[in-house]
């Protein structure tokens, strides 16, 4: 199975800075020893014509020169740096990487993006471009290379936050379904009108998360007929997550990704799935959902490979 990963080494934060990058070497660490079948490769930084296709040019050269005024980069939540640029690249790079391996075989990730928060003309919650929406974008213009129709993506997001910036990007548009299950009353504060939107209570538990999927799955398979299914597996519903006011444990997050990537298979969609936001109180708590997530994802790759032989 293949993983795409961008560099986080290269975005150095100020001291004491709540965004947790260090989840991703971790991650990266464990998995190559975890689950080494695994191919772990640096992903390439997607072009400036693939940003072009979601992004303004305006704020596209302001992210890239350094000219991000000092309120955009409060909003998005870091400051400009060189390596900013590089990592938002490369997170992006990565999710599209994982979309063309996945039309080949099935299945295949983004070690981060999920940067779910960034608009066409802004970044937000430490999200500079939306990784799913320029991959989104640009899968369907490949695709039309080779066929007379278009391809339909349906963005399952469940990331404990809405994901507002992918909602107003994809309104209007019929070939791109989104589906945002959050936090009603979490970040961000005012919400955008995604497809398909379901607010969660705070203390959500296992059962109860699990059912409300059980419906917005059935919801999606009635409405729309996808090509391709960009996943965000969001670490930051568990119980552990300073900032997801969620209770699900680290078993109720595994059955999430049993059941979503269960959908998918049954329908024989490619899924690139990309991790998004997680902020455990103990950034271990994080890690291991995210493991527990590729455990999932791998299975599910193996059970690809079987199916086209």
């Amino acid at each position: 199975m293949n993983i795409y990963y961008a560099t986080p080494h290269v975005q150095q934060l100020p001291p004491g800075h709540r965004f947790p990058m260090g989840k991703y070497e971790r991650l990266r660490a464990r998995l190559a020893q975890e689950i080494p079948h695994l191919r772990l490769s640096l992903a390439d930084p997607v072009s400036d014509g693939a940003l072009a296709l979601v992004h303004t040019p305006a704020y596209i050269e302001a992210v890239i020169s350094g000219n991000l005024s000092a309120a955009q980069q409060r909003e998005i939540g870091f400051p400009w740096t060189p390596g900013m640029v590089e990592r938002a690249r490369r997170s992006s790079g990565a999710t599209v990487m994982a979309a063309r391996s996945a039309l080949q075989e099935g299945l295949a990730a983004n070690l981060a993006g999920g940067t779910h928060h960034a608009y066409p003309d802004k970044g937000s919650g430490f999200c500079v471009f939306n990784d799913a929406a320029v991959c989104a974008r640009l899968m369907q213009a490949e695709w039309l290379r080779n066929h007379r129709h278009p391809l339909a993506v349906a963005i399952i997001d469940l990331d404990v936050h809405q994901g507002n910036g992918t909602a107003h990007i994809f309104q209007g548009d019929p070939t791109v379904f989104t589906l945002s299950m959050h936090g009603a009353k979490n970040f961000p504060f005012r919400k955008e009108a995604s497809d398909l939107d379901v607010e969660l209570p705070d203390g959500c538990g296992d059962d109860e998360y699990m059912a409300a999927l059980e419906q917005a799955l059935q919801s999606l398979g009635e409405r729309f007929d996808p090509g391709l299914v960009i996943y965000l597996a969001g670490a930051d519903p568990h119980e552990g997550d300073r900032l997801g006011r969620l209770k699900l444990s680290f078993d109720g997050l595994q059955a999430r990704d049993q059941r979503v990537m269960d959908w998918a298979y049954a329908r024989g969609l490619p899924m690139a799935m990309a991790m998004a936001g997680g902020y455990g109180v103990d950034m271990e708590d994080t890690v291991q959902v995210q493991i527990n997530t590729f455990g999932v994802a791998a299975a599910h790759w193996q059970r690809w490979q079987n199916r086209c032989q």
